[in-house]
């Protein structure tokens, strides 16, 4: 494990295997850095991935209030750091990662799955009152009470699949992680994708979605490649909103490689 300074001052971790051009991942709401582990062995070979914990996560720091200006600070850091000119980015770290190139991030090639940016009319858009309740839950120590505000009202995961995550083994790891969930909600707000800001992005970007994941979110992927002026679409046969490192893997090292 490696560690840094962001621009406010925010330690911030990270972790280093493989051998390669370096591939920074930015990972989605309520995981750390440890989410990458699956793909290292795949990837391995063909990069230097580089995998950071988000602030407030894991062995990273953090510094209130929270803005998702600081984040984009810290990812243009890590990518400082190690020469990073690569970038995955998955779910909400793909709009992090989407806000930093838009801002002037150097990057040379970016690939994102499924940034949950919401379409007119295809699904039901949080109130914008949606990343203080959340943040009222996490203050009053209501753990599972933010997490059902993001990912139920916000994420739009059904209620039942919601009581069916709390019997799941990921359970403990993401009430761990909940105070960073209205981080991920202010990250995602507005909800609107920014297509005027997104037709100055020039660089080669990569969109990927799963064909088992939600119809809105392959919606927004298309929408997204629509924007976007030198993108292209990968659909992930069969995959999740989380796709499998099998799958994923091969996808990234035809695009970065």
């Amino acid at each position: 494990m490696h560690t840094l300074r962001s621009r406010d001052g925010t330690r911030i971790a990270y972790e280093v295997s493989g051998t390669g051009p370096a591939l920074v991942f930015v990972n989605g709401a309520l995981t750390d850095r440890t989410s990458v582990a699956p793909l290292r062995p795949l990837l391995d070979p063909h990069f230097t991935v580089v995998a950071y914990d988000r602030r407030g996560r894991g062995d990273s720091a953090d510094t209130a209030p929270y803005a998702a200006e600081r984040e984009v600070g810290d990812l243009a850091a890590v990518l400082e750091a190690v020469g990073a000119p690569f970038v995955f980015a998955h779910s909400s770290g793909a709009i992090l990662a989407l806000r930093a190139a838009t801002s002037g991030v150097p990057m040379r090639r970016l690939a994102v799955n499924e940034p949950p940016f919401i379409l007119p009319g295809t699904r039901p858009v949080p109130p914008p009152e949606i990343t203080a309740r959340i943040a009222e839950r996490v203050a009053a120590s209501d753990r599972e009470g933010a997490l059902r505000i993001f990912l139920v009202e916000q994420v739009s995961l059904p209620p039942a699949a919601f009581e069916h995550l709390k019997a799941s083994p990921v359970w403990p790891r993401m009430l761990a992680l909940a105070h960073t969930a209205s981080y991920d909600s202010a990250l995602s707000m507005p909800s609107e994708l920014p297509v005027a800001t997104l037709a100055t992005l020039s660089l080669p970007t990569l969109v990927s979605n799963g064909t088992a994941s939600s119809a809105w979110l392959a919606e927004t992927a298309a929408a997204l490649v629509r924007a976007l002026p030198n993108a292209r679409a990968v659909h992930l046969e069969g995959q999740p909103h989380s796709p499998a490192p099998e799958v994923l893997a091969p996808v990234l090292v035809d695009f970065f490689r």
